[in-house]
């Protein structure tokens, strides 16, 4: 009883033991880096990736079902492209309608593989402050070209700039009244208007 009383006379030794008791059942765990300028593992966006780099004609790179890659003047359902990041700045695309990855050879070929070989498959993306993305052979270092037309694909050593759009597969039936969105002015120093309130945020992660 003696005990009892000296207890409740101070409070202040329990403190203690009750923190200890309420926060042991608590575990702490780092809060992820949320910065926007990092490309987290599990991210998907589909995109179509537009270039006029070094073309007779604009193009979109289009992943078709037998497997090889080229430019497509319009966008077709082949070029439509999931991308998902694999690590912060490496990612995997792969064309939605052919579920065929993009892959590139030691040469420099791009082709589209029913099977993910990350040796082979994935691209290191950097984002420009044009809002146009360049990307790279993770494995072999060299750059992301559609093919040239009648050339060898390893003699071009730089990267093409490819605009990112933001896409979805073609629905069957528009809605009445409701007007599409204008296509980008590619032909504009800012093609995505990203000068003014969205100034800073790329169309790589643009909804």
């Amino acid at each position: 009883m003696g005990c009892t009383k000296s207890g409740w006379k101070s409070p202040g030794l329990w403190v203690p033991v009750l923190a200890s008791l309420l926060l042991g059942g608590c575990g702490a765990h780092p809060i992820p880096d949320s910065s926007p300028l990092l490309q987290f593992g599990g991210q998907v966006r589909q995109r179509y990736l537009y270039t006029d780099d070094a073309q007779t004609t604009e193009a979109h790179l289009e992943i078709r079902a037998d497997g090889t890659v080229g430019g497509v003047a319009h966008q077709s359902p082949e070029s439509l492209l999931e991308l998902k990041a694999l690590k912060p700045g490496i990612i995997q695309i792969l064309g939605v309608t052919t579920s065929r990855f993009l892959c590139q050879g030691p040469d420099g070929v791009l082709y589209g593989s029913l099977h993910f070989d990350p040796a082979a498959c994935s691209f290191r993306e950097k984002l420009l402050e044009d809002g146009y993305n360049v990307y790279h052979s993770e494995t072999h270092g060299l750059p992301l070209r559609l093919p040239p037309r009648g050339g060898d694909p390893s003699s071009q050593t730089w990267a093409a700039r490819f605009l990112p759009l933001p896409g979805q597969l073609p629905q069957l039936q528009e809605t009445p009244g409701v007007l599409a969105p204008e296509p980008p002015d590619v032909g504009s120093s800012d093609p995505l208007s990203m000068v003014g309130p969205w100034r800073g945020q790329s169309p790589s992660y643009a909804s």
